[in-house]
């Protein structure tokens, strides 16, 4: 089936309307989804889900969707960040002679195309290079690459080039000298994976559908005497209500879970078709890589491939690919973290020291690989996305990949519109069909933003490109910050761009949970899992005051610490922080007990938080009694407000092997130790 001709999106009513519609409060949508019938229920919001309840709205169908957790809460907020066509599929293809490989790749490069194009404040063309250490990969990549680009036909993003050594290390400084003969560099797209599927789901809900966040299906209904599923069973998850909706129409795209609404349609006779495969990425200080240029590692120790790129100001690195079980809390292996930190090293210079201390974050996401039902050998998993419909007709869209979503929703909905006879308004109307923030951005909007508002450049910046046209309205809502510039914009985090506004702003887009913030409407928890624990009180001051929140301020405080250790690597560092052997030379081990004794004034034999109040004061800091507890806590790990020699110990043996890469409480250590030293009388320019 060819794709829709640009000309089906003029069906539409005009598109500033659309960007123009008000948005309905998370309560109406809950009463709407209790009070109506709709055509369409979609199970499931992520990149697919909503993808499909954007298409199916579109084409005027009465649409709702429900997600269990929150919009891009699971795999489609946890990708490589990147849309693309697949070089290596396209290897195979050629090399195998694979003409549904070949189409697959050239059906994503086209909505590679279309996604840049409809959300362009979102989604952009990235650089990334393939170094050369043998002069036969040179011919070999560059044949693959340029036919890439050949696919690519009129969607080609920009032309690849080869670059000489010198120009390679020029753009990729951090790149390893040895053996380097050159570089090609190819395009790709990359976007802010989470934002995305947030902005398909705002799209949908401004043209009409119905959608609902932290709202659990538990249960399939059929008409009586009837095998047709007719509705679901519903559990809001927030007030803990159970609701009932009617559907015509059910599409399960719930990701990983696709089994599991598929044995609710048919517990007996259905197999599992979902084989799910976990991908890990790490994210690493911002100086790892070049700002604007990525780096794929085509051929890892394991065969694997592996991308190292710049993202929110970061490096991120990544991915695995081993089979798991699907679980609501995903979370990384050392393992895993050490292969990627292990690969990183056979790439960089030898003056970069890979440490483990310097991942700020690693997350986990669930790949739903998918066997086909529908084929005769049941072992082998489908390449692209399947579609299933049961004898109850559920309707299953599983497999893909991001880049995929818009033309996975377009089959789906005409598989839809097949099955149970509906009578749309319109074709297909996705192609080329803003998405929210996209209507009347600019490249130049960021500056509009600082003149405007006074806003810091950084944070007008990432205001455009996270909310296109719609940063003006959160810009509005930002706080004084009592300085003469900045004039407006109070930080979650002094070190990332993220507002106290955008917290307000995210309650109005459906926001439920501190992690619903922290994770997907700003990237904090992924970026930097230690800022999004010193964020976190603020984040939850400002929900409880949009939410009413009293009693449940303590319970969103302890679920956003949990996420943060046990899916974003935050329980993982620490660990390996406490486990490495301490092996010091004697002279070593002198210096440091010299050094804890600096701070330990009294020599009780332990370290107080009155130790590092008493330090500060000395030397004319005024940190405040948080900041004190904070340095205390990296330390002890016994929890019990003391320092002792074995703990500091501890300490320095981690930042000398690299599992942690800083640490505030080991440098007031060493500045009280010196202050202990005799002062010199001689003067640096001579003595008189």
């Amino acid at each position: 089936m060819q794709g829709p001709s640009r000309n089906c999106v003029h069906a539409l009513e005009d598109q500033n309307k659309i960007a123009q519609a008000p948005l309905p409060s998370r309560d109406d949508q809950l009463k709407r989804l209790q009070e109506e019938e709709f055509d369409v229920l979609v199970i499931g919001a992520g990149a697919t889900g909503c993808g499909v309840a954007l298409d199916a709205q579109s084409r005027g169908l009465k649409t709702a969707m429900v997600e269990k957790f929150d919009f891009a809460s699971g795999t489609s907020s946890r990708s490589t960040k990147l849309i693309h066509g697949g070089v290596r599929y396209l290897q195979k293809a050629i090399f195998g002679l694979d003409i549904e490989q070949y189409r697959m790749v050239k059906e994503a490069l086209a909505e590679r195309a279309n996604l840049i194009e409809i959300a362009p404040h979102l989604a952009y063309p990235l650089p990334i290079m393939l170094p050369i250490y043998k002069w036969w990969q040179l011919p070999y990549y560059w044949a693959g690459i340029k036919a890439y680009d050949l696919v690519a036909g009129r969607q080609l993003l920009k032309t690849s080039y080869i670059l000489f050594k010198s120009k390679a290390l020029e753009l990729f400084p951090m790149l390893k000298k040895d053996n380097l003969k050159g570089a090609i560099i190819y395009y790709d797209g990359q976007h802010d994976d989470a934002r995305m599927c947030i902005a398909i789901a705002l799209t949908a809900s401004r043209m009409g559908a119905c959608v609902a966040n932290h709202v659990e299906v538990t249960d399939l209904e059929k008409e009586q005497g009837s095998s047709v599923l007719t509705g679901a069973l519903l559990k809001d998850k927030i007030t803990g209500k159970e609701m009932r909706v009617k559907a015509k129409c059910i599409i399960n795209a719930t990701g990983p879970y696709t089994d599991v609404i598929r044995k609710m349609d048919d517990p007996v006779h259905t197999k599992n078709i979902c084989q799910p495969s976990s991908g890990v990425h790490v994210v690493l200080p911002d100086y790892y890589s070049p700002a604007k240029m990525g780096m794929l590692d085509p051929a890892t120790s394991d065969g694997r491939v592996i991308f190292f790129l710049p993202w929110q100001n970061s490096t991120m690195a990544g991915t695995t690919d081993n089979p798991c079980q699907v679980t609501d809390n995903p979370a990384p292996s050392e393992d895993e973290i050490q292969f990627i930190l292990n690969e990183i090293r056979n790439y960089l210079s030898a003056d970069v020291n890979v440490r483990r201390g310097d991942v700020l974050s690693a997350w986990s996401g669930i790949r739903p690989l998918v066997v086909n039902p529908n084929a005769k050998d049941t072992q082998s998993i489908a390449r692209n996305h399947i579609i299933e419909v049961s004898a109850n007709k559920l309707i299953t869209i599983a497999g893909g990949k991001w880049t995929t979503y818009r033309r996975m929703a377009e089959e789906t909905v005409d598989r839809a519109i097949k099955e149970f006879q509906f009578k749309p308004e319109r074709e297909c109307a996705t192609t080329g069909l803003m998405l929210d923030g996209a209507h009347t951005y600019t490249p130049t909007l960021f500056i509009r933003l600082i003149q405007d508002f006074g806003l810091d450049n950084q944070v007008a910046q990432h205001l455009a490109s996270t909310y296109g046209d719609r940063a003006f309205k959160v810009a509005k809502l930002a706080r004084l910050t009592g300085k003469r510039w900045p004039i407006v914009g109070k930080r979650l985090h002094d070190e990332y761009p993220y507002l106290e506004a955008e917290v307000v702003w995210a309650v109005r887009e459906y926001a439920c949970t501190t992690v619903d913030i922290l994770a997907r409407r700003t990237r904090l928890a992924f970026v930097n899992v230690h800022a999004a624990v010193e964020a976190l009180p603020r984040i939850v001051q400002i929900m409880a005051s949009e939410l009413g929140w009293d009693e449940t301020r303590q319970k969103e405080t302890e679920h956003a610490m949990r996420f943060l250790r046990l899916e974003m690597g935050l329980e993982l560092k620490n660990q390996t922080k406490d486990r490495v052997p301490i092996n010091f030379t004697a002279e070593e081990i002198n210096m440091l007990i010299k050094r804890f004794r600096g701070l330990d004034s009294d020599n009780k034999g332990y370290i107080t938080i009155n130790d590092l109040r008493r330090y500060f004061k000395r030397i004319g800091e005024g940190l405040s009694e948080e900041q004190l507890h904070e340095m205390l806590l990296e330390v002890d790990v016994n929890k019990n407000a003391e320092v002792d020699l074995g703990e500091f110990l501890q300490l320095m043996s981690a930042l000398k092997s690299g599992a942690i890469s800083n640490s505030r409480f080991a440098r007031a250590a060493q500045g009280s130790a010196e202050l202990e030293k005799p002062i010199s009388i001689v003067r640096s320019g001579g003595g008189v």
